[in-house]
């Protein structure tokens, strides 16, 4: 059913115009998905195989790190997702399924 809030019980935190728990854990992960960001971008860009090494290591230490910042905020309530409604998601599917059939060399199949 659309709207339904997917969450955990919120872990309370002060509400002072100090930065509390939930603030800093909020901003490490806006930092942490923006370096994930730029750094798949420089990625894309790179073109000797060493530094790509490197940097790819790097990349991926810094999306667990997103990731282990998400599950947290999530188990303390403070990161909040939707419920979509199981009909709507096949719709889009499906029509998914129609535009990669027509317009993919492969006929939208993955070989």
């Amino acid at each position: 059913m659309p709207g339904t809030k997917i969450k955990n019980p919120e872990t309370q935190v002060p509400k002072t115009p100090q930065m509390n728990d939930r603030d800093f854990l909020n901003d490490c992960l806006m930092t942490e998905k923006y370096l994930t960001y730029a750094y798949a971008t420089a990625l894309h860009e790179m073109s000797h195989q060493d530094l790509y090494q490197e940097v790819f290591s790097i990349y991926q230490e810094t999306e667990q790190c997103q990731r282990d910042l998400y599950n947290l905020m999530f188990k303390k309530g403070w990161y909040g997702l939707e419920a979509e409604d199981s009909q709507k998601l096949q719709q889009t599917y499906q029509q998914f399924q129609q535009y990669a059939q027509q317009q993919f060399p492969s006929g939208g199949t993955i070989q």
